[in-house]
């Protein structure tokens, strides 16, 4: 009865130990400078186990040698990591340009669709007023972290939809990087695009390039920064 009681005691701490190591940490920082980067979606296509990064940068997911981690984050371009071991990793995203981030949108990719695609993160967002690890759980939090991810997510790809290169180079004549800065420094807001139609659309475009050649020549720039390789 000794040795069963053993045994079992020590499955459980082997158990426990197990996952602890399943805990794989780290940092995600923009390229070329030392900004850390929050709200970064995290996905373990291995085990299909989700996370975001923290306002500090730093994230925290359960995985394991030999799978494969994808980094997300709207603006930026999209990147991968093989985990070779547990210890903690550093991952550089680099900015993603306004013609390249339209590619993405535009292409063969089917409309994102959080809800079809993760039910379980909707199912433990939901709070029950007799269930307190609803209200305090981590799980639970986390799944309500990713879930407003989501949301902002749908957001920017409705924006992306109408407020695009084409739709922009047609109304004003700017080209190239000066587009890319224009369009950067007047983006609109989801709750403006959602409530507007063409016509007004067209409008705020054309007003806020007015706005944007009374600006100082150094203003309508924005800070340029050199990645790394």
């Amino acid at each position: 009865m000794k040795l069963k009681i053993i045994s079992v005691a020590l499955l459980v701490f082997i158990t426990g130990v197990a996952n602890a190591q399943n805990a794989l940490k780290g940092t995600v920082e923009e390229t070329g400078s030392n900004l850390k980067l929050s709200n970064v979606f995290i996905k373990d296509v291995t085990n299909k186990q989700l996370t975001l990064t923290d306002k500090n940068g730093n994230f925290e997911i359960k995985s394991a040698p030999s799978h494969l981690l994808i980094f997300t984050s709207p603006g930026y371009i999209s990147d991968t990591l093989y985990v070779v071991d547990m210890n903690p990793k550093h991952v550089k995203m680099q900015i993603m340009n306004i013609a390249l981030r339209e590619v993405k949108i535009n292409g063969t990719r089917t409309a994102f669709d959080p809800k079809e695609e993760y039910p379980e993160v909707y199912q433990k967002s939901k709070v029950y007023i007799l269930s307190p690890t609803t209200w305090f759980g981590k799980d639970s939090r986390d799944a309500r972290h990713l879930r407003r991810y989501f949301t902002m997510e749908q957001q920017e790809e409705e924006i992306d939809k109408v407020f695009n290169t084409a739709y922009v180079s047609s109304l004003v004549p700017l080209r190239g990087q000066d587009l890319e800065d224009f369009m950067t420094l007047y983006r609109p807001s989801y709750s403006f695009v959602h409530n507007n139609n063409t016509q007004t659309m067209a409008v705020y475009i054309n007003d806020s390039y007015k706005k944007f050649k009374a600006l100082p020549a150094n203003k309508r720039k924005l800070d340029r920064l050199s990645t790394d390789n």
